[in-house]
C-alpha cells in the first residue's frame, strides 16, 4: 500500500464570487485549475456538482457563505509545491490578499492518504479546523512542516 497527499485549503473572501471585485479571481480559476490538473503528480479535484471549482462547494460545518474551499490529492509533496510555488498558480497567490480575508488561523492543511482514497469534503474541513486546534500532527499538518509518509 503506498500513500498520496491530500491538501485542503479554505479562505474567506472579501466579496461573494459574483460581486465585481471578484471577477479577476472568479476568471482565473479554470486556468489554473487545468494548470493543476495537467501538472505531473496531479491526481484528484474537488469540483462541484457542474463540474465547476470547488469555490462553489458548500463546506460541511461551515454557515459562513464567504469561506470557499479547495481541495485536492497529488502523488506527493514535491509535485503540490512544484504547482503552487512554480506555474502560474504563484502570481495569483502572491495577490491573494486583493481577494481573501487575512484569518488568524491556518487555513491550509495537508494528510496522507492510502492510494485510490478521496475522503468527503467534511473530512478535509475537518483536517483544517483539526490544525486549526492542535497544530501539526501526523493528522493534519502543513506543506512547510510534513509529517513522515506513514509506512506501508
Amino acid at each position: 500500500m503506498g500513500f498520496h497527499l491530500a491538501q485542503c485549503n479554505v479562505g474567506k473572501v472579501l466579496q461573494p464570487l459574483e460581486h465585481e471585485d471578484m471577477a479577476e479571481f472568479v476568471a482565473a480559476l479554470d486556468p489554473i485549475n487545468a494548470i493543476a490538473e495537467s501538472s505531473p503528480g496531479f491526481v484528484w479535484r474537488l469540483k462541484d456538482d457542474d463540474g465547476q471549482s470547488s469555490s462553489y462547494v458548500d463546506i460541511p460545518g461551515s454557515d459562513d457563505p464567504l469561506l470557499i474551499i479547495n481541495y485536492s490529492i497529488w502523488e506527493g509533496l514535491d509535485s503540490l509545491k512544484h504547482f503552487v510555488n512554480k506555474t502560474d498558480h504563484v502570481a495569483y497567490l502572491r495577490r491573494r490578499r486583493e481577494w481573501f480575508e487575512k484569518l488568524d488561523a491556518p487555513t491550509s492543511v495537508a494528510w496522507w492518504v492510502a492510494i485510490g482514497t478521496i475522503p468527503d469534503v467534511a473530512e478535509a474541513y475537518r483536517r483544517v479546523l483539526h490544525l486549526q486546534d492542535h497544530g501539526p500532527t501526523q493528522e493534519a499538518f502543513t506543506v512547510a512542516r510534513p509529517a513522515p509518509m506513514p509506512s506501508p
